[in-house]
């Protein structure tokens, strides 16, 4: 259903050939949306509170559960991956998602380590703190925004763009970063009718 519902809002002039401008699309007022998003209270506790039980985890255990959730991906048994997606952040971020109505295709946030605290859906990998996500947004500041490649996406026929930003805590300190993937056509139709 929700494969449907992505492909029947790409506009009829999107197309394979023609990646949209990803810069000119992620505009302040989006930036400002997703920060909204990234300031609710659970997202705060969440992340907040796996900083406090991990707190600065060695190298080696955060390969280690890197490996373990790639395992997972591949296995019938997923404790790991079941933990997490069964996370109260995860069922809010599916939410969020939804409601969006195919604006959202995934959100994941991650602690100060870099490590998923909760998602919408399933990630490729547990660790984000060697990519760009996580080394462009917390390490930087408060204030740091990256936006990332677009990809186009043939099962659902849209394009998709990465917008990562760091998670703050109410007194402005950072404590993580949070990342979504948007349905860049979808937020192109919004924008065409002032809504975004």
């Amino acid at each position: 259903m929700a494969l449907l519902a992505l492909s029947a809002l790409r506009p009829a002039s999107a197309g394979e050939d023609t990646p949209p401008d990803i810069t000119t699309l992620i505009t302040p007022r989006v930036i400002a949306y997703l920060r909204d998003i990234g300031k609710a209270d659970i997202i705060e506790l969440s992340v907040a509170g796996q900083n406090a039980r991990y707190g600065e985890l060695p190298q080696s255990e955060i390969d280690r559960l890197d490996t373990q959730w790639r395992t997972e991906r591949k296995s019938v048994e997923k404790p790991l991956i079941a933990m997490t997606l069964s996370r109260p952040l995860s069922i809010y971020l599916i939410r969020i998602q939804s409601d969006r109505i195919g604006l959202l295709t995934a959100i994941f946030a991650m602690d100060r380590n870099g490590l998923n605290v909760g998602q919408s859906a399933p990630t490729s990998d547990f660790w984000q703190g060697d990519e760009d996500k996580f080394l462009q947004t917390y390490p930087i500041g408060p204030d740091a925004v990256h936006i990332g490649e677009v990809e186009w996406v043939p099962e659902w026929a849209v394009w998709i763009g990465q917008v990562s930003l760091t998670l703050t805590d109410r007194s402005g300190q950072k404590i993580g970063a949070i990342t979504f993937d948007i349905n860049l056509d979808e937020l192109a139709r919004r924008q065409g009718v002032n809504l975004m």
